[in-house]
């Protein structure tokens, strides 16, 4: 289709639906608001502190930061409580169709999610496999355990999937991960 412009704003890319047209993180938000909004579980996406060093004040509806920088190391992506239990967890994605590398999450971020555990509270990764289209909720035990029992720099994904859950999508939530917790608890 032709515009006025001239321009053809048709895309010929092919359509996929294995991303359904979101990422991971925008899919947990949006199951958050609904756990939010009908009262079942309060968790929030932890916003990643930074200290604000040079600020462009040209206007006030365009006062734009310049400069900034990471004050401390984050420690997850979301955090709440859910049936009176602190929840924390971070959300990963590989490309990886054979393992999830450990690199993608950092040691103070594992060290936090272990004390979580340790403390009664209930922590684990969500990690997607991009390309299997597959997003499991791994509890820390488990990632624990791996850790401390293999010299490898990724867990396998069957390892994953022996003792991870497999997320269900749904329409809204879009990742019904709360009913994983539910068989945890």
């Amino acid at each position: 289709m032709n515009y006025p412009n001239k321009k053809n704003n048709i895309n010929n890319n092919i359509i996929t639906y294995s991303n359904r047209g979101m990422d991971l993180e925008s899919d947990i938000n949006n199951s958050n608001k609904y756990y939010l909004e009908n009262d079942i579980a309060v968790i929030y996406k932890k916003p990643t502190p930074i200290k604000v060093v040079k600020v462009n004040y040209n206007k006030r509806i365009n006062t734009k930061i310049t400069e900034a920088y990471y004050e401390i190391p984050s420690t997850t992506d979301y955090n709440g409580i859910y049936k009176g239990k602190y929840i924390d967890f971070d959300a990963k994605e590989t490309k990886s169709k054979t393992s999830f590398p450990l690199n993608n999450i950092h040691s103070h971020q594992i060290d936090h999610l272990i004390k979580i555990k340790n403390h009664g509270g209930i922590s684990f990764l969500i990690i997607k496999f991009v390309t299997l289209d597959e997003t499991y909720l791994f509890e820390t035990k488990y990632l624990e355990e791996f850790i401390n029992n293999n010299e490898r720099k990724s867990i396998p994904y069957n390892y994953i999937k022996e003792n991870g859950y497999l997320i269900e999508y749904g329409y809204y939530p879009r990742i019904k991960y709360i009913e994983i917790v539910d068989k945890i608890l």
